[in-house]
């Protein structure tokens, strides 16, 4: 039988999984204007032409719970899809972040380093952790498109 923290924790995945993913797909010829695409491991990417901004998706916040440090990269720093660039630290576990694209980071969320838990109240918003310019926009249509990504979270549930 499962324990109680288990079962709260699988309540808030699924609700979670019901309210995500925010975002929508827009194109203006050929670019794509905030669209969301998410990696298997749950970080996200959204495209504003050659612009990524790339964070953890709702649904990863909510499984690591009250997240209290993010390790924030430097602005200048290539990243490499599939690769881990940075960390997220909560009351349960440490984690990887990895780059759901390539490219060189452009922004970071500074305002992280002050109040992580941002993550938590607005993960695929406010809680975003770099931008980046792409070197190969193409890198997007290897991740999950928003529906594809719903399912697999449903699975894990």
């Amino acid at each position: 039988m499962a324990s109680a923290a288990t079962m709260m924790i699988r309540n808030i995945a699924r609700r979670s999984v019901l309210q995500m993913p925010r975002f929508s797909y827009t194109s203006v010829g050929s670019t794509r204007l905030f669209s969301a695409k998410f990696t298997e491991s749950h970080e996200y990417a959204k495209a504003d032409g050659k612009i990524a901004t790339i964070g953890i998706s709702d649904h990863a916040q909510s499984l690591l719970g009250d997240i209290v440090f993010v390790e924030l990269p430097e602005v200048g720093d290539e990243i490499t899809k599939g690769e881990s660039f940075t960390s997220v630290e909560s009351v349960k576990a440490a984690s990887d972040v990895y780059a759901p694209v390539s490219g060189t980071i452009v922004e970071v969320n500074q305002s992280l380093e002050d109040s992580p838990e941002t993550v938590n109240k607005d993960a695929e918003g406010q809680g975003w952790f770099v931008k980046v310019e792409m070197t190969d926009e193409s890198e997007l249509d290897d991740l999950l498109g928003a529906e594809e990504y719903k399912a697999k979270c449903e699975e894990e549930s």
